[in-house]
């Protein structure tokens, strides 16, 4: 019985994703200049793994991305728009609005 315990628990412990925190940046994105812009941009950064959500304006000309901060950061995802033809810059994370 201890013996099962003692597995089990060691199991779920290395199963845990390493402690990491979620976050969510605004990168501003200026090079968009067509409604089909926002399209490229948000494919590019969906690719990238820990990237849970992304939700990009062509009107304010911004992308605002939710990821895993132990699988990414915010140089692989302008990386990933500078790549697909849109450099971006940081313009908020979630630690600005605290």
């Amino acid at each position: 019985m201890k013996k099962s315990l003692l597995v089990s628990s060691l199991f779920a412990l290395f199963s845990l994703p390493l402690w990491g925190a979620e976050q969510t940046v605004t990168l501003d994105v200026p090079g968009m200049t067509c409604a089909a812009c926002p399209i490229t941009v948000k494919t590019a950064l969906k690719r990238i793994d820990g990237v849970r959500d992304v939700n990009v304006s062509f009107a304010r000309r911004e992308a605002r991305v939710t990821f895993e901060d132990t699988q990414t950061s915010v140089t692989e995802l302008t990386e990933a728009t500078a790549n697909a033809g849109y450099p971006s810059t940081l313009k908020q994370s979630s630690a600005d609005q605290k």
